[in-house]
């Protein structure tokens, strides 16, 4: 007999809030960013961001990030 428990079907969302929960537990923080046409220009300017990317939000979030990477590395 197998001491594993038999899996749960679950709803997406119970599976993303199970996912949310086990990344807070790991230290990661979540932060929703407002970005305005001026913002999403900026990132354009300084080469993070393509034009055609404007409201591709995966690309948004990669270049938020990096901002703030760069960031950090430039206080280390």
């Amino acid at each position: 007999m197998s001491s594993i428990p038999p899996s749960r079907s679950s709803s997406p969302a119970a599976e993303r809030m199970r996912l949310y929960r086990k990344r807070r537990r790991q230290g990661m923080r979540y932060v929703p960013v407002p970005l305005d046409v001026a913002d999403i220009d900026g990132l354009i300017r300084i080469r993070l961001l393509k034009e055609d990317q404007r409201q591709d939000i995966d690309a948004l979030r990669a270049a938020v990030l990096t901002l703030v990477y760069r960031a950090t590395e430039d206080l280390a």
